[in-house]
C-alpha cells in the first residue's frame, strides 16, 4: 500500500541533492565577491558539487511524473486542495524544468570562467561579471523551490519568510557537509592539494553564523504565526509540532540550534576538528529531519519510513558519490585515474 511518507523520502532526497549542487558554486561566488583569500583552497572542491545536477534533474523528472504523489493539489481542480494561479501541473513542470536547465547553464559558465579567471585581466573581468549574477539567481531559484516543493504542499498555507528560512537552512547544511567532506578527504590523503587545517575554523564560524540566521528566521516565522493565531496558519505548524513527527520537530531545534550554538559560542571548540565535525553531523541530520517533516508532515500523521529512507538514501547517495568523484578526477582534485 502506498504511503505518502514513503514517497516524501524521494522529495527530501531531491531537495538535499539540489541544495548541495546549488550551494557549492554559490559559496565560490560569494567568497570571490568579498575577496576572501581562503577561497582558493576550497573553490574547486566546492564547485565540483555541480556534478550533482544531473542526478537532481532525474529526481525532478521522477517527482513530476509521479506528481499526484508529490503534490496533494496535483489533481484537485475544486475543493480545499485546489490551488489558484500558476499552481497547475503544466505550469509547475515547465518552470521547474526550465529553471533547473537555466541554473545548470549559468553554473557551468561560472565554473568554466573560474578555471581561467587568472589567465588575463579580461578573463578576470568576465569571471567577476558572472559571479555577480550567481547570488541573485541562487536566491530567486531557491525561493521558487522552497515554495513549490514545501510551502504549498498544504494548499493556501503561506509564510512570507519561508523561502529565506529554507535556503538558509540548506546552505547551513552544505557548510556542514563541506566540513565533513574536507575532513574525510584530508585524513584519507585523497586530495592532491590538501586543504589547510585553518579552513575548519573558518567553516565553523560560518556554521555558527548560519545557525544564528536560521534560528532567527525560524523564530520570526513561528512567532508571527503563533501571535496571529489564524487557524489556516497555525494548523500546519501545530500539526508538525504535536503530530506523528513531533520527536523530529523538537530534535530539529536541538540539532540545528542548541548543539551548534552551545558548542561554537566558545572559541576553543571552533579550533577542534572533532568538535567541528560532531556539530556538522548534527546540523546535517537535523536538516534532513527538517526537510522530511515539512514535506511528509502535511497530513499531520504517518509512519516513520525507515525502509524507504535506507533504500532511497543508499541509491541516491551512491550515484551522487560516484558522480562527484568522477568530476574531481577529471579536474585533478583527487588521486586516482579518470
Amino acid at each position: 500500500m502506498f504511503e505518502y511518507s514513503n514517497w516524501a523520502v524521494l522529495s527530501v532526497s531531491f531537495m538535499v541533492v539540489l541544495s548541495l549542487a546549488l550551494s557549492g558554486v554559490a559559496l565560490c561566488s560569494v567568497l570571490h565577491l568579498v575577496n576572501a583569500k581562503w577561497r582558493f583552497e576550497v573553490r574547486h572542491l566546492a564547485s565540483s558539487l555541480f556534478a550533482l545536477f544531473p542526478l537532481a534533474f532525474v529526481l525532478l523528472i521522477i517527482l513530476l511524473v509521479g506528481g499526484e504523489h508529490t503534490f496533494p493539489w496535483w489533481n484537485a481542480e475544486h475543493g480545499e486542495h485546489a490551488m489558484p494561479g500558476w499552481y497547475t501541473p503544466t505550469l509547475l513542470s515547465v518552470r521547474q524544468v526550465l529553471g533547473m536547465v537555466f541554473m545548470m547553464a549559468l553554473y557551468w559558465v561560472f565554473i568554466k570562467r573560474q578555471g581561467v579567471s587568472e589567465r588575463s585581466p579580461e578573463d578576470a573581468e568576465r569571471f567577476h561579471t558572472i559571479a555577480t549574477w550567481i547570488p541573485f539567481a541562487f536566491v530567486i531559484y531557491s525561493t521558487m523551490m522552497a515554495w513549490d516543493f514545501e510551502m504549498t504542499l498544504v494548499p493556501h498555507w503561506h509564510s512570507a519568510i519561508y523561502g529565506m528560512q529554507q535556503f538558509v537552512s540548506n546552505f547551513g547544511m552544505f557548510l556542514a557537509f563541506l566540513v565533513v567532506w574536507i575532513y574525510v578527504l584530508n585524513t584519507r590523503q585523497r586530495l592532491l592539494r590538501p586543504v589547510s587545517e585553518k579552513m575548519y575554523n573558518y567553516l565553523a564560524q560560518l556554521m555558527l553564523a548560519f545557525t544564528l540566521l536560521w534560528i532567527y528566521t525560524f523564530y520570526a516565522q513561528y512567532l508571527t504565526i503563533w501571535y496571529g493565531n489564524l487557524p489556516d496558519e497555525t494548523g500546519r505548524i501545530f500539526a508538525m509540532q504535536n503530530g506523528s513527527y513531533a520527536v523530529l520537530w523538537w530534535a530539529i531545534l536541538v540539532m540545528k540550534f542548541v548543539i551548534p550554538f552551545v558548542t561554537f559560542c566558545f572559541p576553543k571548540p571552533r579550533h577542534n576538528e572533532a568538535a567541528i565535525n560532531a556539530v556538522a553531523i548534527s546540523i546535517i541530520v537535523g536538516t534532513l529531519f527538517e526537510r522530511f517533516i515539512w514535506i511528509a508532515g502535511v497530513d499531520t500523521q504517518g509512519a516513520y519510513p525507515f525502509v524507504a529512507a535506507l533504500a532511497v538514501t543508499a541509491v541516491v547517495g551512491a550515484v551522487g558519490f560516484f558522480s562527484v568523484r568522477l568530476m574531481m578526477q577529471r579536474t585533478q582534485l583527487i588521486r586516482g585515474k579518470y
